[in-house]
């Protein structure tokens, strides 16, 4: 069965894209395992369906290379967007509202803090969590379609990332395991992030990750109301509406179109 598909990638946040639309395609966790794989496969940070949606424009189903599903994914619906030409995208994580132009923008919806809803395995403070992983301290936590770890460092950089990333992912206090972020707040309206995903490593960027560093950095008053996060790939724009939804924009390319036999 040989199948088209669509690669693209939003700041370096790499995705493979397939349209489901209009005939079904069979994908289960080995299969999208071998897909993501870079070796072996076409290789990326996540793997789309596109589905019919009775809500919206499409429902947009994202795989995690490890074969996981996550809820949602920032620069993968700014491709989805740019690609399709849909406004309105149905996730896991719930609906997100994209817009034209060249902005490649849509909004994340509002962050939340509550322990439970992002979750944590027990009532704590998520603005300054009485935890540490070695020299990563007083970290906060927010669900923004995933659930988010935010720890601000002087230097990311200097993060043993590759390390300390899946030992956090995988720590218990997270139930549904947890993206790690490590920022450093530059100033007002500039923040410098690395993201360790959740069943995909270290990505070049992380729409959803730069929207958890914003709010968390905003939530401790070290941010105004819009800031540029600078992330390996390339930098996105991240600012709060009125309604305290946060909105993304930046940049997204196609790289190539082909096609697989599954």
């Amino acid at each position: 069965m040989a199948v088209p598909f669509v690669k693209m990638h939003g700041a370096g946040n790499d995705f493979v894209i397939f349209d489901a639309r209009e005939q079904p395609i069979p994908l289960d966790p080995a299969r999208v395992r071998l897909l993501a794989d870079r070796h072996r496969g076409i290789g990326c940070d996540q793997l789309f369906r596109l589905e019919p949606s009775a809500r919206a424009d499409l429902f947009l189903r994202i795989w995690n290379p490890d074969g996981t599903e996550a809820g949602a994914c920032g620069n993968g619906t700014r491709c989805v967007a740019a690609l399709t030409g849909a406004r309105l995208i149905e996730t896991a994580a719930g609906l997100r509202e994209a817009e034209g132009g060249e902005g490649h923008a849509v909004l994340m919806g509002q962050p939340r803090f509550a322990w439970d809803a992002i979750p944590l395995a027990m009532p704590m403070d998520t603005l300054h969590m009485p935890v540490a992983w070695e020299g990563l301290s007083d970290p906060g936590a927010v669900w923004m379609g995933n659930p988010h770890l935010v720890v601000f460092v002087e230097d990311p950089d200097a993060v043993p990332l590759a390390r300390l990333g899946p030992l956090i992912e995988q720590d218990p206090l997270f139930p549904e395991r947890v993206n790690v972020g490590v920022a450093r707040i530059e100033s007002r309206d500039r923040i410098r992030l690395r993201v360790w995903e959740r069943g995909a490593g270290l990505t070049l960027a992380c729409g959803s990750g730069a929207c958890a560093a914003f709010a968390v950095a905003r939530r401790r008053r070290l941010v105004d109301s819009s800031a540029t996060v600078a992330l390996p790939g390339g930098d996105l724009l991240i600012s709060e509406r009125e309604d305290g939804q946060l909105r993304m924009a930046g940049p997204v390319a196609e790289v190539f179109r082909g096609t697989v036999e599954l």
